[in-house]
C-alpha cells in the first residue's frame, strides 16, 4: 500500500512503527539506537554500531538516554524512555 497524497490544509500523521522495527512507509528496517545528546534544530547525536551519528529527532519527543528507531537518518519512534 503506497502512502496517500497530502492535500493542502491536511495534517499529516506522525509515522508509526511496529514491534518488528519496520518502517510502514517503505517497509525497510529501522535501527534502534540510543540518543547521546540533543542539538539545535531537531537534531541529535546517537550511538550506532559504527559510532556516533547525527540524526533528526523532529518527529519524536526524545531525550538523552532514550532509544529511538531510526530510518534514513530520521527518528520515527521512541521505543524506550530513559529512567
Amino acid at each position: 500500500m503506497s502512502p496517500q497524497p497530502v492535500r493542502a490544509g491536511q495534517r499529516t500523521a506522525v509515522p508509526e512503527c511496529h514491534d518488528d522495527g519496520v518502517c510502514i512507509t517503505c517497509s525497510d528496517v529501522a535501527v534502534a539506537v540510543r540518543v547521546r545528546e540533543l542539538m539545535a534544530d531537531g537534531l541529535a547525536i546517537v550511538d550506532t554500531d559504527a559510532g556516533p551519528e547525527e540524526v533528526s529527532v523532529a518527529l519524536v519527543e526524545a531525550g538523552p538516554g532514550d532509544i529511538v528507531l531510526v530510518h534514513a537518518k530520521e527518528a520515527i519512534a521512541v521505543v524506550e524512555k530513559s529512567s
